[in-house]
This record gives structure tokens, C-alpha cells and sequence, in this order.
């Protein structure tokens, strides 16, 4: 009688072990500070690269900062929110705004236009056809924004182009009208950010079932059915990535801006804030006007982020 409650004992005792449940072992609901151990030096690098500018940006805003006083000439004067005020009384800050707004929407759409076309190219060719649009297209994302704006420069240039000479223009100037400068620079912004939008599109598209496009093509559904009613949904989490990234680029855009319109056009005609900012901050040494845009431009686009994290949660609860 006595050998089968010593077992009894000996497997209550080992019961516990079995469930992987001991005395030292963390409960489930808490947490231990091992992953924010992992995550300190890469937080301590990102707060020297991030954080540190981002304060002395917003600092320097708050301050009459020009180059009387970094030469040291004047005391420094605090203005508070004086040099915002003068900022949203400018006309021409509204003005620079507006059609940064519109170049950059306009960049968005065409961007992913051609970026979601191609995609859907691509699974319709062969490979060898595949692999050379492949590397045609990240040859185009892999070239430096000013050698790309070099070179589509010259494309259109007045005198040496080859473009004007294909179109029968003669000596016509792409960059002395305000739109056909803003369309020449939104060209080469394209150009060199479609690759994006295709890669990660085309990847999309080859995790969709084929059964399901079999399915819509044997219903009868046209190509731009398909995309509308089938891979467009199913992509919505992946669009929702790459049109706020796009969106981000194509606001902060500066040096095709600089390059290709010598520094934003004929009597700032083609100016965009990141151009604007940088004629306050340095041409006319008001570095804190500059400090001021590049604030309202965080702030812009600290919003959009938070939109784009907002919807990539929500796609991550549907899905």
C-alpha cells in the first residue's frame, strides 16, 4: 500500500516540471527589460542622429537667429512664436505650400501609375524580358538624384537636347515656363521612384493565389478588372506602404528642384519648401525662417506617419 503513494507523490512533484511552470521563472504577465537591452544602441545612436538636431532645429526657431549673430555681432533675442507668425503672414510661404502639396500629390499618383503598370508587366512576360526591365528600372532607383537630374537636364536641353530635336521644338526652354519645368522635374522624380513601387508591387502579386486570377480571367473580367476588383484588395496593405512612403519622398524633394530649375526657376516660380527653406536658411541668412519651415515640414510629415502607422494597424487587425 505503501508504493503506490510514493509514486503518487513523486509524479505531483514532477507535475509541475512537466508544464514548464518553476518557482524562478517570470510570470506571463510580466515582462522583463531584455529586449530593451537589445534595443539601447541603436535608441542611443538614433537619439544622437534624431533627436539632438530635431531639439537645436526647434530651439533655433524659437530665436532672432541670423548671421549677425553667429558671427557673434548681436546678442541672440528670443522671439518665441515670433518667427512662425512672420512665417503664416508670408504670401509666398502659402504659395510654396500649395504647390508643394499639389507637386507632390501629383508625383504620388504618377509614380504609382507607372509602378503598379509595370508590376503587372512583369507577370506577363518571359523571363528574359522580366530581368531586363528588372534591372532597367533599379539602375534608374540606384542613380544619384543629381547625376539623374544631370542627365535629364541635358535630355531637354534648349540647344544640345536630343528630346527637342525628336519633337521637332527647335530652342524651346523646358525650364522657363513655371508647369513645363514642374512637369520636367516631376519626369525625373518618376523615374527615379517607380523602381520602388514596382519591386514591391510585383512582390505582392506573385504571393496572390494564381487559382484566384485564373478564376477572375475564366469569368471573363478584363486586366483592369482584375486589378480593380481583385488585386487591388488584396494588395490594400502593401499600397497603403508604398503610396505614405511616396508620399514622404516626394514632399522632402529638394535637389531635382535645385538642379534642374537652378534653384527654383525664374523668380522662385518653381519653389517647394525644402527649396524655400534653404534660401531663407542660407541665401538670405534668416536661419531661423529656415529653422521655422523645416518645423513645419516635421510636423507635416510627422502627421502622415501617424496616418500611415494608424492604417498599416488597422490593415493588421482585418487581415
Amino acid at each position: 500500500m505503501t508504493a503506490p503513494t510514493s509514486s503518487r507523490r513523486v509524479d505531483r512533484a514532477r507535475l509541475p516540471v512537466a508544464r514548464g511552470v518553476s518557482r524562478g521563472s517570470p510570470r506571463p504577465g510580466r515582462s522583463s527589460g531584455t529586449p530593451w537591452l537589445y534595443l539601447a544602441p541603436a535608441l542611443v545612436v538614433l537619439g544622437g542622429l534624431l533627436a539632438y538636431p530635431i531639439y537645436q532645429l526647434g530651439l533655433i526657431s524659437l530665436f532672432h537667429y541670423t548671421q549677425a549673430q553667429v558671427s557673434g555681432g548681436e546678442p541672440t533675442t528670443f522671439e518665441g512664436f515670433g518667427n512662425y507668425a512672420e512665417l503664416f503672414a508670408d504670401e509666398q510661404f502659402w504659395q510654396v505650400l500649395l504647390a508643394t502639396v499639389l507637386f507632390a500629390v501629383a508625383c504620388v499618383v504618377c509614380t504609382l501609375a507607372v509602378g503598379c503598370a509595370l508590376a503587372v508587366l512583369l507577370t506577363r512576360v518571359r523571363a528574359v524580358p522580366r530581368l531586363a526591365l528588372m534591372l532597367a528600372a533599379l539602375g534608374a532607383w540606384a542613380t544619384p538624384a543629381i547625376t539623374g537630374s544631370t542627365v535629364w537636364l541635358f535630355l531637354f536641353d534648349a540647344d544640345f537636347g536630343p528630346v527637342n530635336r525628336v519633337l521637332g521644338l527647335g530652342d524651346h526652354s523646358w525650364t522657363y515656363g513655371r508647369f513645363s519645368a514642374f512637369f520636367l522635374v516631376l519626369l525625373e522624380v518618376v523615374w527615379c521612384s517607380f523602381p520602388f513601387v514596382m519591386v514591391t508591387v510585383y512582390a505582392g502579386i506573385r504571393s496572390v493565389p494564381s487559382e484566384v486570377l485564373e478564376a477572375a480571367a475564366l469569368d471573363g473580367a478584363s486586366q483592369w478588372r482584375i486589378w480593380r476588383s481583385v488585386l487591388a484588395p488584396m494588395l490594400r496593405p502593401i499600397l497603403v506602404v508604398v503610396t505614405i512612403q511616396s508620399v514622404i519622398w516626394d514632399f522632402k524633394v529638394f535637389t531635382q528642384i535645385y538642379v534642374m530649375t537652378g534653384g527654383g526657376g525664374i523668380a522662385g516660380q518653381n519653389l517647394v519648401l525644402n527649396v524655400y527653406a534653404y534660401q531663407q536658411a542660407f541665401a538670405s541668412s534668416q536661419y531661423s525662417l529656415g529653422a521655422a519651415i523645416g518645423v513645419v515640414m516635421l510636423l507635416i510629415l510627422l502627421g502622415v506617419t501617424l496616418v500611415y502607422l494608424r492604417l498599416l494597424r488597422r490593415q493588421g487587425e482585418e487581415l
